[in-house]
C-alpha cells in the first residue's frame, strides 16, 4: 500500500480492500479522491477471482462529505464556481452509482463518523458494518446546503420519515440507531470491526459468484419498478439463473444431499 496516496488498495485473494486516505481532511471527497475511487471500482469490476470489495477509511473520520475547502475555493472562478459544481456533484453521483452497478458485493467498514456525501457512500454500498462509536448525519441543513445528492441513496435505504428527519434536523444519528433505521447491517465493538467485516465478506464471497452478479444487479433493477413490473422482472431474472450450471450444481447437491461444487467463474 501507498501510504501517499489519497486512496490504498490492499488486495487479498477473493478481496479487495479500498482504504479512503485523507485523514488530515477526514476523508473529504475531494476531486482527486473521487476520481482515484472510480478508476479503482472500474479496475476491480473486471478482475478474475475478485469476490467482493471493502471501503474503509484512514484515521478519525470515515468521510466528511465533499471537500468545502476545495469548493469555496472555485467561487473565485468567472462564473463563481457553477461549471466546478455542477461536474463535482455528477462525478459524486457517477462515483455512488459505479458502487452500486460493481458485479461484486461491496461492503463499508465504517470506523466512525460519516457525514454528508460520506453518509452517501455509506448508504451506496451494497452492506455496511458499524463499529458501535460510529455515527452519521446528513448535516448540510446546518450550512445553507440541503444535502441533495445524499438524500438519494438515503432515501433508498431507510424509511422516508427517518430520511426526513435526518435531512431536515442535520442531528448525528449513533450507529445502533442506524441499524434500526437500515443504514447499516451490522454494529460490532470498534476492537471486532475489521474481523467482522472480513469474516462478512469471506461469507459473501463463498457463494456462487454468476449467481451473486446477477442477483446484485437485478435487486437494484427491480427496486426501481412498480409492483407488476418488477415481478415480471423477477420471474425472468429466475427462469435465466435456473438455465445456468450453477443453479444446476446447486440444485442437484441439495437434492442428493451433498456440498455444491460450484462451476469456475471467470467474470
Amino acid at each position: 500500500m501507498d501510504d501517499a496516496a489519497v486512496l490504498r488498495s490492499d488486495p487479498a485473494p477473493g478481496i479487495c480492500r479500498l482504504t479512503l486516505n485523507r485523514p488530515k481532511q477526514r476523508n473529504a471527497l475531494s476531486v482527486e479522491l473521487m476520481t482515484a475511487l472510480e478508476a479503482a471500482l472500474d479496475e476491480t469490476a473486471g478482475e478474475r477471482g475478485l469476490r467482493a470489495v471493502i471501503l474503509s477509511a484512514a484515521g478519525p473520520a470515515f468521510c466528511a462529505g465533499h471537500d468545502l475547502k476545495e469548493m469555496t475555493a472555485r467561487r473565485a472562478d468567472a462564473d463563481a464556481g457553477a461549471a466546478f459544481f455542477a461536474a463535482l456533484f455528477a462525478q459524486c453521483s457517477r462515483l455512488m452509482m459505479k458502487i452500486v452497478r460493481h458485479p461484486r458485493p461491496v461492503i463499508a467498514e465504517v470506523h466512525a463518523l460519516a457525514t454528508a456525501a460520506g453518509c452517501q457512500l455509506v448508504a451506496s454500498c451494497d452492506l455496511a458494518v458499524a463499529a458501535e462509536g460510529a455515527a452519521f448525519a446528513t448535516p448540510g441543513v446546518n450550512i445553507g446546503l440541503f444535502c441533495s445528492t445524499p438524500m438519494v441513496a438515503l432515501s433508498r435505504n431507510v424509511g422516508r420519515k427517518q430520511a426526513m428527519e435526518m435531512l431536515l434536523t442535520g442531528e448525528q444519528v449513533p450507529a445502533a440507531r442506524a441499524r434500526e433505521i437500515g443504514l447499516v447491517n451490522r454494529v460490532v465493538a470498534a476492537e471486532r470491526l475489521v474481523a467482522e467485516t472480513e469474516a462478512l465478506a469471506a461469507l459473501v464471497a463463498s457463494k456462487p459468484q454468476g449467481t451473486l452478479k446477477l442477483g446484485k444487479a437485478a435487486f437494484y433493477a427491480q427496486a426501481e419498478m412498480d409492483l407488476d413490473a418488477a415481478y415480471e422482472f423477477a420471474a425472468r431474472t429466475m427462469t435465466m439463473n435456473m438455465l445456468n450450471a450453477e443453479a444446476e450444481e446447486g440444485i442437484c447437491a441439495f437434492v442428493e444431499k451433498r456440498h455444491p461444487h460450484w462451476p469456475h467463474e471467470e467474470a
